[in-house]
Order: structure tokens, then C-alpha cells, then sequence
């Protein structure tokens, strides 16, 4: 061999060994690493699927292995058939002396029975099982925690388990990825039992189809997953300012477009502009003097199965609801004659031409008791914000990554026009049904007012029908909860992302989440990029985790931004 080549092997193996290993009775220090191996000794008669999961996931450093050893059935067989024997002489011999009988041997000899008949069918298998855990710490004192801990779970599972003393080191190595098991203490165990151990179920719920989230940080496996597997595939995201919520979002958007979803979304900070300059996608500035217009008049599409009637009714509750947006609220008087003036303003034309927000005003200007309502409506037909929504529909949304810019808006029109985007968004999403996500970027603006929000909640409850996932983004979940449709639209969410929070909202998320003690620290103290990922019954603290192309596209970190 060559010299060259052996003495590098030597450098390298110098290089990542430790600086020494002391092997005590207790434990093995390897450099300021203190470790002990315990092994399982005892299971009960039957355990459970899923047992072992509860040491998968502790938040702690520990190597486990697990080795079967396959023993030949004749074998298994000529050890049964003894045990029989042995097992049905001595339950004659009680019942020869009129003793009561014996219900664990009876119990015993049905089980042998039971294994002998799947042995010889083929069904199950015979196995020497060893299951080593290697603590790690940086203490004595830290380990033995641990250890505390991992006794307390198996023990309340009447699974026995010792460590190995005086065998620390053999311990350690069998914990190695070596495959060796220098430990040998095995446990006699027929398939079905052993299969409980392997693959591991933790809390990792990846599916086969889906996009790729981050990291599961409870077992560092990667989380691929797909909301539209889900009863429905709307999701809620929460998060402090700068916790990565707006991050997520926007990766989920990108990589969402890859299988083919068409994404929309309603964006109040004009953070999504660069995405769709970068792919080739719509931004469309919804702005008083922007000339990008949308005319809430427009006509809804009528499906097979809708009736006319209904769609042209609730069409004009929208409008309604609008224009209460717009004004403030209505006595039921002024609601009636309201609907009349609507019925007439779409009557007028008859077909001719699609009508505007002025010509509502002119009818009800003409209308007793419309009169003020007329007035009210002029700012927005002949005053300050006449270019905003006076104007016929001049934009599409056939674009794969469509934007819906409201930053340049004021304060007071954001949830009008987020209400206006919406209904067309959603007129047209009913139209052409394919695979689409929608996002609502601070939608808490919408939950603010009545109207809105009863709008936001309908298209939540229905979007599952139209092949829409919803997803809705407020940094201030209080916010959120202040409405009366927060806490549905949360429900009806069967997945959320919940990032860092502050002490004054996790009481209102846990009031809509029911977070246990340990979920409610983790997302006080998370880090940035990091949350709490609940799809359906499954919950995981997950890191996100974008590509360097796609950190330098989506985020909004200013240091990052001027490099």
C-alpha cells in the first residue's frame, strides 16, 4: 500500500478522533461528552403501534440502534413444542390436585398455541431483538435526567430498561452506525412485536406529493407536504414582525407554481412585486391613479348548477356590502332602498354596457330617501377617489403569479379595495376551476369591518369547493380575534403556521389552537424562520428553509437587500 496514502489515513482519523475516551463503570467521556447505554430488558404481553414514538421525539441528544437477529422457525418450533409440553403438564398437575385455575398460564399456553399456528403459516417470524440508547450530555448530572425521563415513558408502558454497567463502551460502540452489537443483550420477540420498533413513527408527516416546507426539527427530517391532501387546503400563518412568516408564505408561493397552482395574491406592503418581475408574472398596481382598474359591478359567471337568481342575489349583497364599506352603516330603511336602487342600475342598462359605481349614485340620487346616500357616494364617483373604483375592469388575472398591489393606497381605502379584489378574484375563480392559491397578506384589514369579514369567512367555508386554498397572514393575532369570524376562519384552517409570538398573544392562541405548556415556549422563544407547523391532527416545530437564489429573491431584510 502506499506510504502517501497510509499516512494520511492516519492524519484524518487523527484529525476527527476525539482527544480521549475515559470508560468508567457509570458512563464513557468522550473529550467533554458524558455517555451511557441503556438497554431494554422486559416488555409487557402486548404493546401498542406507536410506542416507541415518545423517545423518537424527545428534545434530546441520544443515539439509538436497534438489531434483529433472524432465528431459524424449526428452531422456534422445537422451542415451543418444549414450552407446551412443559406449560400443559403443569396445568394438569393443578388440576389434578383441584387447585382453581390458573389464568396467566392458561393465557400462555393460548399464546404459544397462537405463534406456533402463524409460524407454521408463514405470518410471523422470530427475532432476537436488542434496543440500545446512548444518552449524551454534557454532565453526569444531565444525563441522568435524561435518563430519568426516558425511564418514566417506557416504565409507564411496563417496558423495563437498565443500563448497561460496567459495558458503557460496548454500549457506545453498538450505538455506532456500525452495525455491530457488541452489547448482545436480546430480547425474544415474533415480528409483529418488533415491527412496532421500525420504521420510526415520529412526528414527521411528510407526504409523498407536496413541496418541501423546511426541516422538522424533531427528528431532522425534511418536511415535504401538500395542504391540498388535506379536508381542505386553507392555512392560517402567524408571526411577529421579522419572525419569517411573510418568508414561508412567499417560498410555499414559488414552489407551489412549480406543480402547476396558479397563485394570487393580495399584497398591502408591496413585498411580492420582485417575484413577479423575476417569474414573469402580473403586478397590478390598485391605486386612485394607478390606471389599473376593477369595476365591482361586473357581472359574476353563472355555472351549470347555479341558478341565475341566486348568483345575481348574492352578487348584490356584495354590493351592499360595499357600499357600506364605502359610506358606514345603513338603517334597515336605507339597506331596502339601497337593494331597489341596485335592481334598477343593472335594469337601466339592461345588458348594454356593464354599470359603474356613478351610475348607482344617479339612481339613488333620483330615489326618495337615496338622497343622501347619493351624496355620500361622491367622493368616490367625482371627488378625491373618482379614478379608484369608478372606472370599467381594464386587467386580467390569466397569469400563472398574479399581484394585487394596495400599498399606495390610504389607510381607509385598504379594505375596500381588498374587498373589491377579492370579489373578483372570486367571480373568476368560479368562472375556470382549476388548482389556485390565494393569499391575503394582513388580513386583518378586512376583518376590521363587518361586511368584510362576513365576505373573508364565506369564501373560507366555500373556496374548498372551487379548488381554491386560502391563505390568510396578520401579524397580531389579537387582531385576528377582535372579529367575529377570526376564530372560524382559523378553525376551518386546516393548517397554520405559527411563528415567534409575544406574552400578549399566546393566551389568544392558545384560546385557538389549544397549544400545550410545551408549544406555547417554543413559539415565545422561537427563532426566526422558525414555527410550529399544524396540518390536520399532526404538529411539529418545522425550520423553513429557502435556496440561496431564493432567500435573495424573496426577502425583505434590508441589510440583504442593499448587498
Amino acid at each position: 500500500m502506499n506510504e502517501e496514502y497510509v499516512q494520511t489515513v492516519q492524519n484524518v482519523k487523527d484529525l476527527i478522533s476525539p482527544s480521549g475516551i475515559l470508560v468508567e463503570t457509570t458512563s464513557v467521556k468522550i473529550g467533554t461528552t458524558f455517555c451511557k447505554t441503556l438497554f431494554i430488558l422486559t416488555y409487557p404481553r402486548y404493546l401498542t403501534p406507536n410506542w416507541f414514538a415518545p423517545i423518537i421525539n424527545l428534545e434530546y441528544e441520544f443515539n439509538i440502534s436497534i438489531f434483529y437477529h433472524p432465528i431459524d422457525n424449526n428452531l422456534v418450533l422445537k422451542k415451543l413444542r418444549k414450552n407446551m409440553v412443559n406449560l400443559s403438564a403443569q396445568a394438569s398437575m393443578e388440576q389434578d390436585k383441584g387447585q382453581v385455575e390458573n389464568p396467566m398460564l392458561n393465557t400462555a399456553i393460548r399464546d404459544i398455541e397462537d405463534l406456533r399456528g402463524q409460524i407454521v403459516q408463514g405470518t410471523e417470524k422470530m427475532f432476537n431483538v436488542g434496543v440500545y440508547v446512548t444518552l449524551q450530555g454534557q454532565s453526569e448530572a444531565e444525563v441522568e435526567e435524561i435518563e430519568s425521563t426516558v425511564k418514566s415513558i417506557l416504565e409507564g408502558n411496563m417496558i423495563y430498561i437498565k443500563p448497561a454497567t460496567y459495558r458503557h463502551y460496548e454500549g457506545f460502540e453498538s450505538a455506532l452506525p456500525l452495525g455491530l452489537d457488541r452489547l448482545e443483550v436480546n430480547t425474544l420477540l415474533n415480528s409483529s412485536t418488533a415491527s412496532s420498533l421500525f420504521p420510526f413513527v415520529s412526528q414527521d408527516f411528510s407526504t409523498d406529493t407536496g413541496i418541501m416546507y423546511g426541516v422538522n426539527l424533531h427528528n431532522n427530517s425534511l418536511l415535504i407536504f401538500d395542504r391540498f391532501t388535506l379536508p381542505n387546503a386553507n392555512a392560517c400563518c402567524f408571526g411577529t414582525t421579522g419572525s419569517g412568516k411573510s418568508f414561508a408564505v412567499k417560498l410555499e408561493v414559488l414552489r407551489s407554481l412549480i406543480f402547476d397552482t396558479q397563485v394570487l395574491v393580495i399584497d398591502p406592503e408591496n413585498e411580492y412585486e420582485r417575484i413577479a418581475t423575476a417569474i414573469g408574472g402580473d403586478s397590478f398596481n390598485i391605486s386612485v391613479s394607478s390606471g389599473h382598474n376593477i369595476n365591482p359591478f361586473d357581472l359574476p359567471v353563472v355555472n351549470k348548477d347555479e341558478s341565475p337568481e341566486q348568483v345575481f342575489r348574492s352578487h348584490v349583497l356584495n354590493l351592499i356590502g360595499l357600499v357600506k364599506l364605502l359610506i358606514g352603516s345603513l338603517t334597515p330603511t336605507e339597506e331596502v332602498i339601497l337593494d331597489k336602487a341596485i335592481h334598477q342600475t343593472y335594469a337601466v342598462f339592461d345588458g348594454d354596457r356593464i354599470p359603474l359605481l356613478s351610475d348607482l349614485q344617479e339612481v339613488l340620487a333620483n330615489m326618495e330617501g337615496g338622497e343622501q346616500m347619493a351624496a355620500k357616494l361622491y367622493k368616490y364617483t367625482q371627488g378625491t377617489y373618482a379614478n379608484f373604483i369608478n372606472n370599467p375592469t381594464n386587467i386580467n388575472m390569466e397569469n400563472d403569479f398574479v399581484v394585487f398591489n394596495i400599498r399606495d393606497l390610504e389607510e381607509e381605502l385598504r379594505p375596500i379595495a381588498m374587498y373589491i379584489v377579492l370579489n373578483y378574484i372570486w367571480n373568476k375563480i368560479k368562472k375556470n376551476i382549476k388548482k389556485r392559491m390565494l393569499v391575503v397578506d394582513e388580513a386583518w384589514y378586512l376583518l376590521k369591518h363587518e361586511e368584510s369579514a362576513i365576505f373573508l369567512h364565506d369564501i373560507a367555508k366555500r373556496c374548498r369547493k372551487y379548488y381554491l386554498a386560502l391563505t390568510t397572514i396578520t401579524q397580531d393575532i389579537n387582531d385576528f380575534m377582535q372579529s367575529r369570524f377570526g376564530l372560524p376562519i382559523i378553525t376551518n384552517a386546516a393548517t397554520k403556521l405559527i411563528f415567534k409570538q409575544s406574552e400578549a398573544t399566546i393566551e389568544s392562541l392558545n384560546t385557538a389552537l389549544g397549544l400545550n405548556e410545551s408549544e406555547k415556549s417554543l413559539v415565545l422563544g422561537a427563532k426566526t424562520g422558525d414555527c410550529l407547523f399544524i396540518a390536520g391532527a399532526n404538529r411539529a416545530i418545522v425550520q423553513i428553509i429557502g435556496s440561496y437564489t431564493e432567500n435573495k429573491l424573496i426577502t425583505t431584510d434590508p441589510k440583504e437587500l442593499n448587498n
